[in-house]
């Protein structure tokens, strides 16, 4: 049969949140004030499962 396989599907797809894994005194929280990736962030916005698409 060559129609999609419903139940591996599921597991292709995930919700990862980096936010919810990098402690909030952490070095790269930091930096974050010091480097400026907005342009990284917009592009990564349509990927980004926890903004409600």
């Amino acid at each position: 049969m060559l129609g999609p396989r419903q139940e591996a599907q599921a597991a292709l797809f995930y919700e990862f949140s980096l936010n919810d894994h990098v402690p909030q005194d952490h070095l790269l929280r930091s930096n974050d004030r010091f480097v400026d990736l907005s342009d990284i962030r917009q592009y990564l916005f349509a990927h980004d499962a926890s903004h409600g698409l």
